[in-house]
């Protein structure tokens, strides 16, 4: 009777782990398949309204320590060439710095960010790191898309897929009294002019962007958009990245030189994607 109980124990204590083990299963796939109906629709969003927001996407710490690595470098600049604004009245635009904690790889190779990057627009390099920062006496900016060279000169309103998006994340809370950026949903697919006239008349509504601490924002540049004045003493401080198709290059961005080490510590896919010069 005793060993018939202690098999009849064993067998229910198998059969409890298997049912367990199932249930993670499941619940594994679940998530997986909530988080690829999300990014679905994520997707849908750059496509049709121009750009999306992951809330809550990257670890505050590590946002945190960027900030904190960060500071003293803007300020530096902000001391020394504060006078010389390059984005508008107490606007400034600087590359950011590839040493780390300003930079880790979770910001550029975010497994959900480049699904989204990559289902926009295949296969991606990055070449621009900086950070956009208005400061308080900053108004709003005229309404502008960036990059403003089509690709094709001839036909400039020639509406082609997307080969640049611009992936960006705040160091500090953006609300409304810091400059949130305003974006006007649709009118990457439109004709300049024409979107232009739409958003004058009212006909199509800019729409603030506020961001918590690890939200994302990723848009399409040609979507017609401005930056908004910050009436606080804290410098407003967008970290941006930029995605491009891997045959497209310019130079309308100041960058960073790469450290070599920095380099080396990356994986051989993620070398492959960085278009930034190294030095030793």
């Amino acid at each position: 009777m005793t060993i018939v109980a202690t098999r009849a124990s064993s067998l229910r204590f198998n059969l409890l782990a298997l049912t367990a083990s199932r249930r993670r299963c499941q619940t594994r796939r679940l998530r997986r398949t909530i988080e690829l109906a999300g990014i679905h629709d994520k997707i849908t969003e750059v496509r049709d309204q121009g750009y999306c927001i992951l809330k809550e996407h990257f670890a505050r710490p590590l946002i945190y320590a960027c900030r904190d690595a960060f500071w003293p470098v803007l300020l530096a600049h902000l001391q020394s060439r504060g006078h010389e604004p390059n984005r508008g009245p107490h606007r400034h635009f600087l590359p950011m710095p590839f040493e780390p904690p300003c930079f880790v790889p979770e910001f550029f190779f975010d497994d959900q960010v480049l699904s989204i990057v990559r289902n926009v627009m295949d296969d991606p390099a990055v070449d621009q790191w900086g950070c956009d920062v208005p400061l308080r006496g900053s108004d709003y900016q005229g309404i502008h898309v960036d990059y403003r060279r089509p690709l094709f000169a001839e036909t400039p309103d020639l509406l082609l897929p997307a080969y640049m998006l611009v992936v960006s994340f705040g160091l500090v809370r953006i609300v409304l009294e810091n400059g949130p950026i305003e974006i006007a949903p649709g009118t990457h697919r439109m004709p300049r002019q024409e979107a232009l006239r739409a958003v004058e008349a009212g006909d199509i509504e800019m729409q603030p962007v506020p961001m918590e601490i690890g939200d994302i924002l990723i848009r399409h540049p040609w979507a017609l958009h401005r930056g908004t004045p910050n009436i606080t003493d804290t410098p407003r401080a967008l970290v941006s990245i930029r995605y491009v198709r891997r045959w497209y290059a310019d130079s309308s961005r100041e960058v960073k030189l790469l450290p070599r080490a920095v380099w080396e510590s990356l994986t051989p896919d993620q070398r492959s994607m960085m278009r930034f010069p190294v030095v030793n």
